[in-house]
């Protein structure tokens, strides 16, 4: 008997839809494609002949010639290198992409050594020069082709070296030993380090009237990266050496030789103070003038050369007259100029100075205040508002590159504007003679 529609269930009659099964279970056929991904990257490694690949690679700015192509490297000018290679690298500068390998050639010749450059992709080989009596000069040569640079990656452009110091004067009668080391003094014959080691701008008749303004930058020897930059700003720029860096007396020396005046800075008390902590030796409230006299010492025993020490921190200290008065006069004893850093409103500083006849200046603007470049060209800005107002202005800054990089900037057109740059000694004599 056949069913009616009605009565047979529905949806029986049709054919069911199924997947349809693959050949190969899904694991299988994933272990599959990953060894084939394995077999390719081998296959690979083994016909690109790069031996060297994965190493570390140093890249390094310098003249480099070879063989049969020193027209061609005389051509490219100082710094800039040449290859025949089809994949060599050119880097910024005039730099090459170089690979030592361990126990690769390397060697000493002639007036130089050679190294070998590999090509990273092509394996190809090619044996450079770099000029140099010595490995140690070769490697000193190359050091200064990479930290010479400046904020924009270029090389720095030579500066003329300072004057010499006048043959009468002799900088040993400048200092004497402390317990730490030679601090400074006031010759026998009255000459102080405040005018020995000073680097007066000569100033032409048309710029002598102009406004005056001078850069110090702080906290030289701290950063790496911005006390490089800092060496390739105009010698007119002060720079202030922390006393905790590293080789301070031969940075002070590089910076004396290139022209640019040189302060010590001087940690002292800041408000919140353990808590906000300028480093060791600050001079603090809390303890006496003798204590704070032989901290003084020990941090002036640290370099030698500078024309004065500036303030660092110490919106504290620099309001506690007590406290100050015998830091102020130690450093008047010792022929220094004393340079405040602005950091309080209520610095009894200058009066003290006053009171003793010193040469004393005080920041009229901290630049990276707030350390963002909008900020930073607004305070530049200022800073000639005050110098064309009060005839001078001292700006005050931290070593950091992108200060540094506004800072040039601002010191390449001020002069165009109608100011004159100088170091720190010539506002302070402005001063002392107003």
């Amino acid at each position: 008997m056949e069913s009616d529609d009605l009565n047979a269930p529905l949806g029986q009659d049709k054919p069911k839809n199924r997947l349809p099964k693959l050949p190969v279970p899904a694991p299988q056929l994933l272990a599959a494609v990953l060894a084939l991904g394995g077999i390719v990257v081998f296959g690979w490694a083994v016909v690109a002949e790069d031996p060297l690949g994965g190493e570390p690679m140093a890249v390094v700015s310098t003249q480099l010639a070879t063989s049969g192509d020193g027209d061609n490297a005389r051509a490219n000018g100082p710094g800039r290198a040449h290859s025949d290679g089809p994949n060599a690298q050119r880097v910024e500068g005039g730099g090459v992409a170089a690979r030592i390998p361990e126990g690769g050639k390397e060697g000493r010749m002639e007036g130089g050594r050679t190294v070998t450059i590999i090509d990273g992709s092509s394996g190809k080989r090619q044996e450079v020069v770099i000029p140099g009596d010595t490995p140690d000069a070769a490697e000193k040569a190359m050091a200064k082709a990479v930290d010479g640079k400046g904020p924009d990656g270029k090389p720095a452009v030579t500066k003329p070296t300072k004057p010499e110091i006048k043959a009468d004067i002799d900088p040993a009668k400048l200092g004497e030993k402390s317990r730490y080391g030679i601090i400074p003094k006031i010759g026998p014959d009255g000459a102080r380090p405040s005018t020995v080691f000073a680097q007066a701008r000569p100033l032409p008749p048309a710029l002598k009237d102009r406004p005056r303004i001078a850069i110090v930058l702080t906290g030289m020897g701290i950063s790496a990266s911005g006390t490089a930059d800092a060496f390739t700003l105009p010698a007119p720029a002060t720079f202030a050496m922390a006393p905790y860096a590293v080789d301070l007396a031969r940075l002070a020396e590089r910076a004396r030789d290139e022209g640019h005046e040189v302060l010590l800075q001087v940690p002292m008390e800041p408000f919140e103070y353990p808590h906000n902590d300028p480093g060791p030796q600050t001079l603090l409230t809390s303890l006496s003038p003798e204590q704070n006299i032989d901290r003084l010492h020990w941090l002036m025993s640290r370099m030698q050369g500078y024309v004065g020490i500036v303030s660092f921190m110490g919106a504290r200290f620099l309001t506690a007259e007590r406290a100050l008065a015998p830091a102020i006069s130690e450093t008047a004893k010792r022929g220094l100029i004393f340079v405040d850093d602005g950091a309080s409103q209520r610095s009894v500083a200058g009066q003290l100075a006053a009171a003793r006849n010193m040469p004393f200046a005080k920041a009229d603007i901290v630049i990276d205040a707030v350390p963002t470049p909008v900020e930073i060209e607004r305070a530049l800005a200022r800073l000639e508002i005050v110098a064309r107002e009060g005839g001078t202005a001292v700006g005050i800054a931290n070593a950091q590159p992108g200060t540094i990089t506004r800072i040039a900037e601002s010191m390449a057109k001020v002069e165009s504007r109608g100011f004159v740059l100088v170091p720190i000694s010539m506002i302070v004599a402005r001063t002392k003679s107003s």
